[in-house]
């Protein structure tokens, strides 16, 4: 009974992360979009696009922290930098938020 159990388990955790969504998909159905502090946020709002800009966003932040902490300078000035890479490389189609906080096509 408890192997049963057990395998019951296993096989919902990997159900869950069987439908967890990319980062590069949630872009490109509309979910998320780039802003221009340097994260991502959210489009259309949905558990998937809340879990990917969460997630992200976790990432961004630790890692804009060590660059600030290498060169000396705030997190903000390295998010500001990487938000106006990251809206450069988005494609055409995908979401970006403009200076008037309204989101739209690139």
């Amino acid at each position: 009974m408890k192997s049963i159990l057990l395998v019951l388990v296993a096989g919902l955790v990997l159900s869950f992360n069987a439908f967890a969504i990319s980062l590069q998909d949630a872009k490109a159905q509309g979910l998320v979009g780039e802003q221009l502090n340097g994260y991502l946020g959210v489009v259309k709002s949905s558990a998937e696009a809340n879990a990917v800009v969460s997630s992200v966003n976790a990432k961004r932040k630790a890692h804009y922290e060590k660059i600030a902490k290498k060169n000396q300078i705030t997190v903000n000035d390295v998010a500001k930098l990487a938000a106006e890479k990251a809206i450069k490389a988005t494609k055409k189609g995908h979401y970006i938020k403009n200076k008037s906080g309204k989101w739209v096509k690139k």
